[in-house]
């Protein structure tokens, strides 16, 4: 396989421009990429390639893709006809150092067996928690739920007391009132820990995954997100996907929540929400821990400012917010959320976009 060294041409007929080749255009390609024949040598590779794994092209091609890097999957998923991606995979460069990269191969149409393989460095603009929860993350969670149920016991006897002098009391009734509502808002938060906290196992089941998205994006439409564009990309033959269908949800609902507070200020504000199938996509839960294959993915994006970069870091931890009267508690839910179902969820912010990407497993059949 060789690239056509023909020039682009700009302008008018009679007055032709030469532009770069599309040979030209490959090398200059700030993301590495790297060409495969159907033995799984290299054909070509660019230098943000050469760069990235301190290999020139010339001594990679005709090396097979073993002699050169370590991939994040076996041969038979890779071969799979399908194509193949890892996530923020772990891969080992011979003779080199380990990456952390954006693992990619896709098949060339009409050219059986020839694959682009691109490498993306993992971007620091993508957050994301593992399914793994350490045991001090498990004792300060239930030492937060019992002292969530301690608080609320004294709450309610405070707010039963202020209503009982609220009527002999006439000079006091708009203290007793305030009394009630502040005790009822903390009440409320607190119930959000509890949800924060609880640690029941999850009701997983196979389940189609259009109508829960059709009913969280009509609760958006007709209430929080009424005057918001909402723009749904779907891919109709997407699986059933193993998930417990109240706190799937609730996940969809506080990320659809979430991108409208976002949008308050935006001009020509949007939600998108997408779904694609992602064959071979596995993603890394932990340390020492083998990939989990997630390639149901749902993505809710914005066109709205994106979290302050001083806590984009921190999104998914608690009482983190850049909102002014925010309790920093609805991010971290849904990553408990995900967690608990077996998938994960990303944060990224790319070209003036931000997008919070779910990722599932896929229901067995």
């Amino acid at each position: 396989m060789a690239f056509a060294r023909g020039g682009l041409r700009a302008g008018r007929e009679e007055a032709p421009v030469a532009g770069p080749s599309f040979a030209e255009m490959f090398g200059a390609m700030p993301v590495a990429v790297m060409i495969l024949d159907p033995e799984e040598r290299v054909a070509h590779a660019n230098a943000a390639c050469e760069l990235l794994l301190n290999h020139s092209e010339r001594s990679m091609v005709g090396q097979t893709l073993r002699d050169i890097l370590v991939p994040p999957a076996d041969d038979a998923a890779r071969r799979s006809g399908h194509g193949f991606a890892a996530f923020d995979a772990d891969v080992k460069v011979v003779r080199g150092p380990r990456l952390r990269v954006d693992y990619l191969e896709s098949m060339i149409a009409d050219h059986p067996g020839w694959r682009i393989l691109t490498l993306h460095h993992a971007p620091t603009a993508r957050r994301a928690h593992g399914v793994e929860r350490t045991a001090g993350a498990r004792a300060a969670m239930g030492a937060a739920a019992m002292l969530a149920h301690e608080i609320k016991n004294p709450l309610s006897g405070i707010r039963g007391a202020a209503q009982l002098l609220d009527p002999g009391v006439e000079e006091g009734s708009e203290l007793t009132r305030l009394i009630t509502t502040e005790v009822d808002r903390i009440a409320a938060l607190i119930d959000l820990m509890q949800d924060f906290t609880d640690t029941r196992p999850m009701k997983l089941e196979s389940t189609n995954v259009y109508p829960l998205l059709e009913h969280a994006g009509r609760l958006a439409r007709t209430g929080f997100a009424r005057d918001i564009a909402i723009e749904e990309r779907f891919d109709p033959s997407l699986p059933p996907v193993m998930v417990d269908r109240d706190a799937f949800l609730q996940v969809l609902v506080n990320l659809l929540k979430n991108a409208a507070e976002a949008l308050a200020q935006t001009p020509e504000p949007k939600i998108t929400l997408s779904t694609a199938y992602r064959h071979g996509m596995s993603v890394s839960i932990g340390p020492r821990q083998s990939r989990r294959p997630l390639p149901i993915e749902i993505v809710i994006a914005d066109n709205g400012p994106g979290a302050p970069e001083d806590i984009a870091d921190h999104l998914f931890e608690p009482f983190v917010s850049g909102k002014p009267e925010g309790k920093g508690l609805g991010l971290p839910l849904v990553d408990k959320l995900m967690r608990d179902m077996g998938g994960m969820v990303q944060y990224s912010r790319e070209d003036g976009v931000t997008s919070f990407r779910l990722l599932l497993a896929r229901a067995m059949p």
